[in-house]
């Protein structure tokens, strides 16, 4: 006689696969819970090891900067220190110019001629003074221009003017006049000194 299943096996089929399909999902959810969770991990990793080498790029930054500010400091005391330096080797260097300038006015003043006063500006000097003739004056600024320290004589005023001489009766004629002449190169003078000697 045939066998006739009357239980519900539709149902307990409809059933185990339901049960199936739940554990498929709950696997899947775990799974993919791993894998998201992993994928944070790894990018946290990631954040927090960037995270370190920025903070040692900027402390190595700081400390290039420390070094920068450290260095620009000595560059601008080594320029002082340069410039001290040239200042005092111009000083050493033009120290006898005063003499042999002081020298030049003895020897270049021609007789009959005098300086009432002399003025230095820089390399320029302005000199006033008498003479007792205009031919006097020209010769001084011959004098002048054959000078080893001095150079363009130029004269800007010329005057002339009556003096007494002492016990005389007569009345001098006499040539007050102002020039400007330039003071050389001390490397010129001093070439000119190494071919003297």
């Amino acid at each position: 006689m045939p066998r006739i299943n009357l239980l519900p096996w539709r149902e307990e089929l409809r059933n185990q696969r339901n049960k199936d399909f739940g554990v498929a999902a709950v696997v899947v959810a775990l799974l993919m819970g791993g894998i998201v969770g992993g994928v944070h991990y790894y990018y946290v990793q990631e954040i927090e090891f960037q995270q370190r080498r920025n903070a040692l790029l900027e402390s190595e930054t700081a400390k290039l900067d420390k070094k920068i500010a450290e260095i620009r400091n000595l560059e601008s005391e080594k320029a002082r220190l340069l410039a001290r330096m040239q200042i005092i080797q111009q000083l050493q260097s033009s120290r006898p110019e005063i003499v042999h300038l002081l020298d030049e006015f003895v020897t270049t003043l021609p007789e009959g001629v005098y300086y009432t006063s002399v003025q230095q500006k820089g390399r320029m000097l302005s000199m006033q003074g008498v003479a007792q003739s205009n031919a006097r004056v020209s010769s001084l600024m011959r004098q002048l221009e054959a000078s080893n320290y001095l150079e363009n004589p130029a004269l800007v005023q010329i005057t002339a003017s009556t003096g007494k001489r002492k016990g005389a009766a007569e009345a001098l004629r006499l040539s007050n006049f102002r020039l400007n002449v330039s003071q050389q190169q001390q490397k010129k003078a001093s070439k000119e000194e190494a071919g003297e000697s």
